[in-house]
């Protein structure tokens, strides 16, 4: 059994013996031929330039988000804070960009506008009285326009009045 084991084992090993004779040789003499002029050529690696450190020089300089800066800044701010508790009209649950101004009524000396909301419906309103979701107060009235007062919050928490127009709405007459 052990001669055996022998035999199977030296059987692969002579044919690999046999494998790597000089019978390829052309093979070998036309590769050496062919690689003789080929010298890849590897370029330099670029020139690597030293890291300088970048230096703060803004050490000094007021710091934007220093809180007790923002807290003197908004002690002056609560004078205009709207009346929350105050009920709301029903013009108020529209952006005043969506609310359309159609027309005006008069009777005696007061003025009322007629608005067109989002929802199709027309709604009257007086000099007083309140539109739009930013706390709009109508301050005055004319033919072709109304003017609001509104309160707004601003980026750094007070609140600030800004005026509005609320222009007549031209429509094209149909021929």
């Amino acid at each position: 059994m052990f001669k055996f084991k022998k035999i199977v084992t030296l059987i692969p090993v002579l044919f690999l013996a046999a494998c790597a004779g000089e019978e390829f040789g052309d093979l070998k003499a036309w590769m050496d031929e062919s690689s003789v002029g080929l010298k890849g050529h590897i370029e330099p690696l670029p020139e690597v330039k030293p890291y300088e450190p970048f230096i703060y020089a803004a050490f000094d300089l007021v710091d934007p988000f220093n809180k007790s800066k923002m807290a003197v800044a908004r002690k002056s701010g609560g004078l205009l804070a709207p009346n929350l508790n105050r009920p709301r009209e029903t013009l108020e649950s529209y952006d005043l960009e969506k609310l359309r101004m159609v027309g005006s009524l008069q009777r005696g000396k007061e003025i009322n506008a007629l608005i067109k909301a989002p929802d199709g419906n027309l709604y009257r309103i007086k000099l007083g009285g309140y539109m739009g979701q930013n706390f709009g107060m109508v301050t005055a009235i004319s033919e072709s326009e109304i003017s609001l007062k509104e309160i707004v919050e601003d980026s750094g928490g007070d609140w600030v009045e800004r005026t509005s127009v609320l222009a007549l709405e031209e429509t094209e007459q149909k021929k």
